[in-house]
């Protein structure tokens, strides 16, 4: 099998995470969340989105958890900025953020259910933002959600992905991320799709984000590495989801992309047990089953004790 030899995930829990949470999750809570995942070689953290209150309420203290977690040498900070007001937030912590990302959908008929906007209307506030944060020294990144199918349109046109891969590259924006929004992909998409996307914008640092709706983003996740893909989104112990995706059950658990791939021999240069550890914290304010399969059988290395004596489930032979 040919794969990529190392990966670099970003940890996106804290915004994309968190964001879809009901209940209040305190911000120290928060803070503590984004600390230790700082340490556990997660090379890069999307830690918030500087989005309207009203429009994604948990968020509401972005500013603070921005200016009161600590920056560890080595991780990369990222935060989401919606509109030009986003942004403005965003420039009082430009010593701590790194990159901001841009959102847009690659659907129109997504793009105006998620921000009451046309592509060309969002892409027109994009060249008003992006040498605002270039001159800010930020690295912009712009996300393409919907890009694997649309929950209003169906299966996206590959030529949809191209119109948007070309305005930013207009823009001077030459790091992007494809998602699978609402979990709707399956591998032979997810192969066809970024082997095209790769091999037509070698200019581009892509980066994919996978959801578990219905449980193929791990299968995802090697198709898209069979293509050469080597950039992932995780989010520990799969918080996440859609509002237009019913049942949607968030992003893929960053413990269980990084099992799989230490498996086959794949650097993350993440330190799995931390991470584990992480999402088991989880359970002390998150009050709805975690989509973990590490939380749920642990790791498949895990050893026992053995029982002192045989324990018969059944003997060969018998009736069924």
């Amino acid at each position: 099998m040919q794969l990529v030899k190392k990966v670099h995930i970003m940890e996106v829990g804290p915004r994309d995470g968190f964001q879809a949470e009901k209940t209040w999750i305190p911000t120290e809570t928060k803070i503590a969340v984004i600390n230790a995942l700082s340490r556990t070689g997660v090379p890069e953290i999307q830690v918030t989105s500087f989005a309207h209150p009203k429009a994604i309420p948990q968020l509401a203290d972005a500013e603070e958890v921005m200016s009161r977690i600590d920056i560890v040498d080595g991780v990369s900070y990222r935060a989401m900025t919606p509109n030009i007001r986003g942004l403005q937030r965003a420039l009082a912590f430009k010593d701590r953020i790194t990159t901001v990302s841009f959102m847009l959908s690659v659907t129109e008929s997504h793009n105006r259910a998620n921000g009451n906007r046309s592509i060309d209307e969002t892409l027109q506030d994009f060249e008003e933002m992006t040498p605002i944060a270039q001159d800010a020294g930020f690295v912009v990144s712009g996300s393409m959600i919907c890009s694997l199918g649309c929950p209003f349109e169906g299966e996206v046109p590959v030529q949809a992905l191209e119109r948007v891969a070309d305005r930013y590259l207009a823009l001077g924006i030459t790091n992007m991320s494809l998602a699978d929004t609402i979990g709707v992909a399956n591998p032979a998409l997810v192969y066809r799709v970024v082997a095209h996307m790769l091999d037509k914008y070698p200019q581009v640092t892509w980066n994919l984000h996978l959801h578990n709706t219905r449980d193929m983003a791990l299968a995802n996740t090697l198709a898209a590495m069979q293509a050469g893909m080597d950039r992932f989104d995780g989010g520990v112990s799969g918080l996440g989801g859609c509002p237009y995706a019913p049942g949607a059950s968030g992003n893929i658990a960053t413990e269980d992309m990084v099992n799989m791939l230490h498996e086959m021999g794949v650097e993350t240069g993440i330190d799995l047990d931390k991470m584990i550890a992480i999402a088991r914290m989880h359970k002390d304010f998150i009050d709805h089953p975690l989509d973990s399969s590490m939380l749920r059988a642990g790791k498949g290395s895990d050893l026992r004790p053995a029982p002192r004596q045989q324990q018969k489930i059944g003997e060969i032979g018998a009736p069924a």
